[in-house]
């Protein structure tokens, strides 16, 4: 029987059933289910709602629940519809009749938004333990490379040296601030929302900060309405999770990039790379491209939620059923990518001598060639033209900047004297970038030093 059946007079139709029921997918909530279930129960007892004996009955009940789930003793049904009514039922089921004062001041409405908030909370920290796993891996890279120079692109043409360090670190900063942002979503998930009932509260003399210092949550919900109604929370991690995985799709792109042999500044690992079925001498960068490909996968969980909510007035209505399954896909996608990413990196070999060849061509070290003339007293606009007109000669001639003779140099401008070669040397224009952020490599040891004190900190919360 359902545990609503009162108000109907026919049972309901197999296809609505399967039709209305979301246990295959909020199954996986058995865990908070049970928790929140246990700390209402408590409360009720406190509160002289139920007894102590009952509250007993139902917690061991409860109890015995979680551990027969977990050893797969127990079926969830879609008659029960969903992870509630099926522990319910289990309850009532072992118990008898006390199981069924469990609900007393309570809705699925309220159940299912501490539900996925307690589930969503257990997720962020291993999706948080997952990130600053990432960030160990690119600092220490970042440490081995300090002097291993590379070319940054601009347009994905030659643009200035870099070091590989500097590069690497780049994308720990999109790190720091995504982490940043998943502790964003965590501040304001962090409000307990049992005792809203299905929409009005309810008129039972509950204490729901009891209820919330069990759980562990630092506020309680300050509208009932809204506490029911609210999936921002949802939205918030695949917001963030889609700003992640864009990260991670990029560094993918590079990664992949630099695999080629027109690149050839890296070769991944045997153990994270696939061959071809039919070519047999194939080494593809396939972990970097299913990152890559599953960005996309992420941001339509966004869109879904973004697109259920859209419209819906207040307070519960039946679409926002449809949440935890573009939730839970964007949870499972992050930490399976962010998994597999960090070994991958780990493992990759990058050849240091194509990148330090990369850097010498393609006229990497013309602005400093602009900015030596600017030095000189010539303004920088005049410089810039000087320099550019220098590039088109040494294309039409076939020569690197630092290959120009004096000679040559001064039919472009008078202000160049023979100190311009050293300038010219793409590791003396790397060290010229002392401000703060930039490439030098005192600035990016600085940089490293800072971010391992920033991550150690971070660890030890």
């Amino acid at each position: 029987m359902k545990l609503w059946s009162g108000r109907f007079t026919a049972k309901s139709d197999r296809l609505t059933e399967d039709f209305n029921a979301s246990i295959a997918v909020d199954s996986r909530m058995y865990r908070q289910d049970i928790q929140g279930s246990i700390a209402h129960a408590r409360m009720l007892a406190k509160q002289g709602i139920i007894t102590e004996g009952e509250k007993d009955q139902i917690i061991r009940g409860l109890m015995e629940i979680l551990i027969e789930i977990e050893a797969g003793k127990l079926e969830f049904t879609v008659e029960a519809e969903d992870v509630h009514m099926n522990i319910e039922t289990f309850l009532t089921q072992k118990i008898g009749d006390v199981g069924k004062k469990l609900h007393t001041a309570r809705s699925r409405n309220d159940q299912v938004a501490l539900d996925v908030r307690l589930y969503l909370r257990d997720e962020i920290k291993e999706v948080r333990e997952l990130i600053l796993n990432l960030q160990q891996v690119l600092l220490d890279m970042a440490g081995d490379h300090l002097e291993t120079i590379m070319p940054g692109y601009t347009h994905m043409q030659k643009a200035q040296p870099l070091s590989l360090a500097h590069h690497l670190l780049a994308y720990f900063e999109m790190l720091r601030r995504d982490l940043d942002r998943l502790d964003d979503c965590h501040k304001r998930m962090d409000y307990m929302p049992l005792g809203s009932g299905a929409l009005a509260g309810t008129g039972f003399n509950l204490d729901r900060d009891y209820v919330r210092q069990q759980l562990e949550f630092t506020h309680i919900t300050g509208n009932s309405l809204d506490a029911v109604s609210d999936r921002d929370f949802a939205l918030e991690f695949c917001s963030f999770a889609s700003i992640m995985m864009m990260h991670l799709s990029r560094f993918s792109e590079e990664l992949i990039l630099w695999s080629s042999e027109e690149f050839s500044f890296v070769e991944m690992d045997d153990a994270f790379s696939t061959g071809s079925s039919i070519m047999p001498q194939k080494k593809n960068p396939d972990l970097a491209e299913l990152v890559r490909g599953k960005t996309g996968r992420v941001y339509g969980d966004l869109i879904t939620l973004l697109t259920i909510m859209k419209s819906l007035p207040l307070a519960y209505n039946k679409d926002m059923q449809e949440d935890k399954e573009a939730l839970f896909d964007a949870i499972d996608t992050v930490k399976k990518c962010l998994l597999v990413f960090a070994p991958m990196l780990q493992t990759a070999r990058f050849n240091t001598a194509n990148m330090a060849a990369a850097a010498r061509g393609g006229f990497t070290n013309a602005t400093d060639l602009a900015d030596y003339l600017a030095e000189k007293g010539l303004p920088f606009r005049d410089a810039h033209a000087v320099v550019g007109k220098a590039v088109l000669y040494c294309i039409e001639k076939s020569k690197m900047l630092e290959e120009v003779s004096l000679e040559e140099y001064q039919n472009f401008s008078p202000l160049i004297e023979d100190d311009i070669f050293s300038y010219l040397d793409v590791k003396a224009c790397l060290e010229r970038r002392r401000v703060p952020g930039g490439p030098a490599p005192e600035r990016v040891s600085e940089a490293l030093e800072e971010a391992s004190r920033w991550l150690r900190g971070m660890l030890s919360e």
